[in-house]
């Protein structure tokens, strides 16, 4: 059976600089069901859903369900359920977990807040408090969008829950069907493609080591997807795997070009040269979707400057 997943792992395209883009990630426990648009389709009230998007757009925070690994009969209304929030930036990164019966109160969450890393209504409106536990690893599953996401990603969810690995949570869209199946890692917000149990594992351990594995990394949410290219494009060219050592302090241009200068916390600094491309040849972008050229990010040179070429702000 041809799908989405086979045509670009065949045609070889690259997962770099495709991740989401996410400073925040606020994520809500909704067992059960999950339609293509699973804020406005699932076992979470609709009107709540469409107040949830109208919050959090233009903030920076990004909102998806999550659920447990498993069948997903309808159970019924939850008596209580987990909220997480995690975000993403080097410098201020930091994941919070909440319990509510009532999930009409994140409504109370100041989302511009939120999105530029203060956590303060969280704690307030949700008693939420940071997360001690294991990294989390979100498997999209969501087959209401994409048929390859359940096909692949349930059965990754299920092996990482089933081998005891803390932390598993399907999530309803992480975007780049064509990559089943995806993974994002919070805290630090890397995504990952093509993914594996071993290499998810791997990557799992990396987080709890301050680490970044950059095999099948898509990139940093944090980052506009140029930006996520030129971040990785640095680790393999430095060796740097510390995941809070480098940030994207300057984008300049517009597609199809951008010069990206990436800093490093010792006041190291390189300028990236990053091009959009057209992937050739034409492939859905997701099953059942008519043949196109998605958008692919090549990093056409990696620079350092000199420690004077850049005033980096504090």
């Amino acid at each position: 059976m041809s799908t989405c997943t086979t045509a670009s792992r065949d045609l070889d395209e690259p997962l770099a600089g495709t991740a989401a883009t996410a400073r925040t990630w606020l994520l809500i426990e909704q067992p059960g069901p999950w339609g293509a648009k699973a804020l406005t389709e699932s076992h979470l009230d609709p009107v709540l859903g469409r107040a949830l998007e109208a919050a959090a757009e233009g903030t920076g925070v990004r909102i998806a369900l999550i659920r447990r690994p498993g069948r997903h009969a309808d159970c019924g209304t939850l008596a209580e359920r987990h909220v997480y929030v995690a975000h993403t930036t080097p410098g201020n990164v930091w994941l919070h977990s909440a319990m509510t019966s009532d999930p009409e109160q994140v409504l109370n969450l100041d989302f511009a807040a939120l999105g530029m890393g203060d956590p303060h209504t969280f704690e307030t409106v949700l008693q939420g408090r940071p997360h001690t536990g294991d990294p989390l690893a979100l498997v999209c599953t969501n087959g209401k969008r994409d048929r390859c996401c359940a096909l692949l990603g349930r059965p990754l969810a299920a092996e990482l829950a089933t081998s005891g690995v803390e932390g598993v949570w399907e999530v309803t869209h992480l975007g780049g069907h064509r990559f089943s199946p995806t993974l994002l890692v919070l805290p630090y917000g890397y995504a990952y493609g093509r993914a594996e149990a071993h290499a998810v594992k791997e990557a799992l351990q990396g987080v709890r080591e301050g680490r970044v594995v950059t095999e099948g990394c898509r990139g940093r949410s944090a980052w506009e997807r140029p930006g996520q290219a030129a971040e990785l494009a640095v680790r393999k060219a430095t060796g740097e795997y510390a995941a809070d050592a480098l940030t994207v302090v300057r984008t300049d241009g517009t597609a199809p070009r951008w010069e990206v200068t990436v800093a490093h916390t010792d006041g190291r600094l390189w300028r990236v040269s990053v091009a959009q491309g057209a992937s050739l040849p034409p492939r859905p972008e997701s099953c059942g979707s008519v043949l196109g050229s998605p958008a692919r990010m090549d990093v056409v040179a990696v620079r350092e400057l000199a420690r004077t070429a850049l005033a980096v702000p504090c």
